[in-house]
């Protein structure tokens, strides 16, 4: 469902959840961040996600392995750790039974990576396979991390390069390079884990993941809780293999024009950035990195801490006064 969409029908329960009738629910439908977290006690507080999609690659375990990542990026966003996952399936009774297997192996092992236990789920026959997972995770209270609390002066950074959306696009209509697929698996499987435990240790100021919106409508998220500015640098940004080639070619999800249509107007372009990276930066993505704003005084040490740990980052842009999101060529 588009972000409209979604806005549209969830005004009917604005306010249902009001914090003076919930206090120990931290971040809700009032709030809208990530993922809802709920306090336990005065040092524990439960995360609490849902997601699930249609196959995005062939492959059956890499396909439960991307939507296992994925459904588990929330808690991670919100700077948790991921304890406990249900399976949510949704299979065509001619499916061979196979094929399942290997999607829940795919998503098993992932949850197992990040160190939680896989506890059941629920099944039911549909048309067009879908497989996700219901998320629990731990943070404590004082150290969640929002998309509301940017402060102009922050840099921006991105853990993960763009494009996955659009090469997995490309690759569903034969149109993709074969060399350029694995990569993009590899990263859509690889978990956000080691980039939040890095961002807690800097200490952070806001973090979101990129998904299902694109670059931009994540960051116009970001921007608009934070009340500032987002400033990125087109040149800064780093890309998949095959990304650009593609956009050229204009293998666009549906997804791109979608995202463009909402948080279009909050963004503004430097002249001469052509249209097909424009489209780029509203591509959805699956499993994406992590998008960091981080105190200007910390940078060099999340860099740092970064190289060491053997992960990526990039330095894409800024947090200025303002509202909205610029990109620079």
């Amino acid at each position: 469902m588009g972000p409209e969409a979604l806005a549209q029908v969830l005004r009917p329960l604005h306010g249902m959840f009001a914090a003076e009738r919930f206090p120990k629910l931290l971040v809700g439908l009032e709030i809208s961040d990530d993922a809802a977290v709920y306090k336990i006690t005065d040092d524990v507080a439960v995360i609490h996600t849902v997601d699930f999609f249609t196959p995005v690659v062939d492959d059956p375990y890499d396909y439960g392995s991307i939507a296992a990542a994925n459904a588990m990026s929330d808690v991670y966003a919100m700077g948790g750790e991921v304890v406990m996952a249900l399976n949510i399936c949704g299979f065509p009774p001619s499916l061979p039974v196979e094929i399942i297997a290997e999607i829940l192996r795919g998503g098993a092992e992932k949850v197992l990576e990040a160190g939680g236990a896989l506890a059941g789920g629920h099944t039911i026959e549909d048309p067009e396979p879908k497989y996700g997972l219901a998320v629990m995770g731990i943070v404590h209270p004082a150290h969640i991390l929002t998309k509301g609390a940017a402060l102009p002066g922050d840099i921006l950074a991105l853990t993960k390069p763009l494009g996955a959306g659009i090469i997995t696009t490309a690759a569903k209509g034969d149109a993709a390079n074969p060399a350029h697929l694995p990569l993009a698996v590899e990263s859509m499987k690889r978990l956000n884990r080691e980039a939040t435990r890095l961002a807690r240790l800097v200490g952070v100021h806001a973090c979101t993941d990129i998904t299902g919106f694109g670059l931009l409508g994540h960051a116009w998220e970001m921007a608009e809780r934070s009340g500032a500015r987002l400033l990125f640098g087109l040149d800064r940004l780093s890309f998949l293999d095959g990304a650009i080639r593609y956009a050229g070619e204009w293998l666009f999800p549906g997804g791109t024009c979608r995202n463009e249509q909402c948080y279009g107007r909050h963004v503004e372009f430097a002249p001469g950035i052509p249209d097909e990276m424009r489209q780029l930066l509203f591509t959805p993505e699956t499993s994406g990195g992590l998008l960091l704003a981080v105190p200007p005084d910390r940078a060099d040490s999340l860099m740092a801490r970064f190289a060491a740990a053997g992960q990526p980052v990039w330095v894409i842009g800024e947090v200025t006064e303002g509202q909205g999101i610029m990109v620079e060529g």
